[in-house]
């Protein structure tokens, strides 16, 4: 009986360990052996491929003061191809009715054409909006804009709704997990002008990415296509290349019902080049500083190291907030400065204006290059060219200035000597002089918005007015910076350091080096145009030249003694070119008053011209501005400190200037300077025309349209917002990784939190 038993228990057990036996094998064949077939059947979700945008390097002048930096925004990114999944799955569940679609007009080819279109907009609001007001994070927007960008774009470029999340609102978006089809919220490094309007001309401004700058194969590359901002204007534009930002990759894995549940991986992006100047930013707020208490409304400053053509200063007034630019500008904004009659966007240190005297420098070498530079002219007065009769200032003072040599002459700024001495020399080495000077062309700056300017010359003439002849009183008029010239401040500013540096003529500059970290990437050294002595020029003609200048500041019978600066030889030239506007139809006086120079005289240190508009005289209101610069800057090397602080913009004026003082200098009388310039035929109106040149424009916002308006007065039940700890967060592709804690569970993921890329780079 007992083995009856025992063996039914044996046959138990054999049939127990073959059952497991064969469960094993079973199991090992389809987890082991078949385990690839059955991976290919299983549904499996995809991967998306999202472009970061690296941060843009950063400004500095040669010191390695930043001027220009990058701080975080927070924005709302809306994905519309999701959202429009999400809405067409509602429609099949019978959760909302079907939105009618909308007729719309578009250009194709150059033919306008309308489509129905799916209505965006009203999706948007059905779809997104609602849980955005539970939240009190709505905002009107412009709803033509989000139709389009649909159109253009539909999922690869996230539309943007909203770029101006304060941290509150960005934390609210952050601390709650929203649900919403395609939202995502995003902190994202934008510029910051940390001294304001501190040379802003010559720095620019950035513009928000344009999504049509990048080409249909770039963007199809990506699920997701961030573009990045780029240079608009000024240094920003001019080396965008350099401080662009490398993108970053990050792949994120999405499943089979369209959740994002992991990174796959990912690959950081890297800020751009740091971008040294050869600007110096003490120098640059002296200049600044000197224009605005000076009361000059409308003028420029410009400041050249004379022995490496490297530009330590560039200012310009009035001027304008570039931070006002970043992200965007409101349309109203922006019409301020547009409607502002003294232009703050323009930037004078690069545009030209008629030079008055100063341009009887350049016309001194030409006289070299004739070999006249000996020769004595006679003043009587004035001279006879044709049926003109051109005087010299002093005539209308019932005097003369007799005979005079050429350092004379600058001296004192005897038209007559200048017309006879230009005639002689004759225009084909003034337009020769212009060349190795750098004057009637191009100085080769890094500014995209430098003007040429215009040296008159027989070929300039036949082709710009073709009816006239060129004549000797074209010459004449020329001569003594008047009639068609038109220069730049950055042009004389280049003259003056080539005298002195004694005939090395430089090209003026502002990038200095281009780092990577530590790394050097690019060194920009002195680039020289010409040497006026290979071109037969010898040091005594240059120095005659030079001694001239010296005279005009420290001789009795000088234009400009009121920029002399205790135990410094200064050297300088006034000029005043007489000019009128119209302002309504009224014509007003609206002179253009320079002042360049130089000093110490034997060894000089800087190159400076100040152009002062509406100002009575070259040696009442330029000359102390440059003054002012001249004694400032060269103390630097002495102990004198510069405490840099933000400079508000200037909104200028146009109002005439009879003198410019300082509350801490003498009263300085315009009538230090005897320079007015009426010799020669008066240009009417041309600031109106030069200084209404069109600009680069800025970013700027979208304006609500009836479409996107969607705030209400209703109250709202706005949700405090939930601990960090326990925070279910939407993701975003160039923040943090962010997950949903039910998706990382599904996945097996743990979650995983990585710091930003502005924490990473900034902290």
């Amino acid at each position: 009986m007992v083995v009856k038993y025992r063996l039914r228990l044996y046959l138990l057990s054999l049939l127990m360990l073959g059952a497991f036996s064969l469960l094993t094998y079973r199991l090992w064949e389809l987890q082991i052996e078949r385990h690839a077939e059955f991976v290919k059947k299983i549904r499996v979700g995809s991967e998306l491929k999202a472009r970061i945008p690296g941060v843009r390097g950063e400004i500095k002048d040669r010191n390695g003061i930043t001027l220009a930096t990058n701080r975080a925004i927070f924005e709302v990114r809306i994905n519309l191809e999701e959202m429009m999944k999400e809405y067409n799955r509602r429609v099949q569940r019978g959760e909302m009715a079907e939105v009618a679609k909308v007729t719309v007009n578009f250009t194709d080819r150059g033919m306008q054409r309308q489509r129905n279109e799916e209505d965006v907009v009203k999706i948007f609001k059905e779809v997104i909006l609602p849980r955005l007001e539970e939240m009190g994070l709505v905002k009107n927007f412009k709803g033509e804009a989000m139709q389009i960008h649909y159109r253009t774009f539909k999922g690869v470029v996230p539309w943007v709704y909203r770029d101006d999340l304060t941290f509150a609102e960005f934390s609210r978006f952050a601390e709650h997990n929203l649900a919403l089809p395609g939202v995502t919220v995003a902190e994202r490094g934008v510029r910051e002008y940390p001294w304001a309007s501190l040379a802003c001309h010559l720095l620019g401004y950035v513009r928000l990415a344009e999504d049509q700058r990048v080409s249909s194969e770039e963007r199809a590359e990506w699920d997701y296509f961030l573009p990045d901002d780029y240079g608009g204007a000024g240094v920003e534009k001019s080396f965008d290349d350099y401080l662009r930002g490398k993108p970053g990759v990050r792949t994120m894995k999405k499943d089979e019902r369209g959740r994002l549940v992991g990174e796959v991986s990912y690959q950081e992006p890297r800020k751009g080049n740091d971008v040294y100047l050869t600007i110096d930013a003490r120098i640059q707020y002296i200049a600044e500083r000197a224009l605005r208490e000076g009361g000059v409304g409308r003028g420029a400053a410009v400041v050249v190291d004379p022995y490496s053509g490297e530009v330590l200063a560039l200012a310009s007034v009035p001027s304008y907030d570039p931070n006002r630019f970043i992200p965007k500008i409101s349309t109203a904004e922006y019409a301020e400065y547009l409607d502002n009659p003294a232009n703050p966007l323009f930037n004078r240190a690069v545009k030209p204006y008629a030079p008055g005297s100063t341009f009887k420098i350049p016309i001194a070498f030409a006289g070299c290059l004739a070999d006249i530079q000996m020769r004595h002219f006679n003043c009587a007065g004035g001279v006879t060219y044709g049926n003109n009769y051109m005087k010299c200032w002093i005539a209308d003072k019932g005097g003369s200035h007799g005979s005079l040599d050429v350092s004379d002459a600058i001296m004192r700024s005897c038209n007559c000597f200048f017309y006879q001495y230009g005639n002689a020399a004759g225009i084909n080495n003034i337009t020769r002089v212009g060349q190795l000077l750098g004057v009637g062309e191009k100085t080769g700056i890094e500014l995209e918005d430098e003007d040429p300017g215009v040296l008159p010359n027989p070929s300039w003439l036949r082709l710009n007015h073709p009816k006239e002849r060129w004549s000797s009183g074209y010459t004449a008029n020329t001569s003594i910076g008047q009639g068609m010239v038109l220069a730049t401040p950055l042009q004389m500013a280049s003259v003056v350091a080539t005298v002195a540096n004694r005939g090395m003529s430089y090209r003026p500059h502002l990038l200095k080096q281009v780092k990577d970290g530590d790394e050097l990437v690019l060194d920009n050294p002195p680039d020289l145009r010409s040497n006026l002595g290979e071109e037969g020029l010898n040091p005594q003609e240059i120095e005659m030249i030079r001694k001239g200048m010296w005279k005009v500041v420290n001789a009795s019978g000088g234009t400009a003694k009121a920029a002399k600066i205790d135990g410094i030889e200064v050297a300088g030239k006034t000029g005043t070119a007489q000019f009128w506007r119209m302002d309504k139809g009224v014509k007003k006086k609206d002179n253009h008053t320079w002042f360049i120079t130089f000093a110490p005289y034997e060894t000089p240190k800087l190159a400076i011209c100040v152009l002062v508009q509406g100002g009575k005289s070259g040696g009442g209101c330029a000359g102390p501005v440059a003054k002012r610069i001249m004694e400032q800057s060269l103390a630097l090397d002495n102990g004198y400190q510069v405490a840099l602080a933000p400079v508000e913009e200037s909104k200028g004026h146009m109002n005439q200037i009879e003198a410019v003082s300082y509350e801490d200098g003498p009263l300085l009388l315009a009538a230090t300077d005897d320079d007015p310039d009426l010799g020669g035929p008066v240009r009417e109106a041309m600031d109106d025309v030069i200084d209404a040149r069109p600009v680069a424009s800025p970013t700027l916002r979208d304006e609500a349209d009836a479409a996107g308006s969607v705030e209400t007065d209703a109250p709202r039940n706005i949700p405090k917002a939930i601990p960090v700890q326990s925070a279910r967060r939407a993701p975003m592709f160039d923040g943090d990784a962010a997950e949903s804690p039910s998706s990382q569970e599904e996945s097996g993921k743990k979650p995983e939190r990585r710091p930003s890329l502005l924490r990473r780079i900034f902290r």
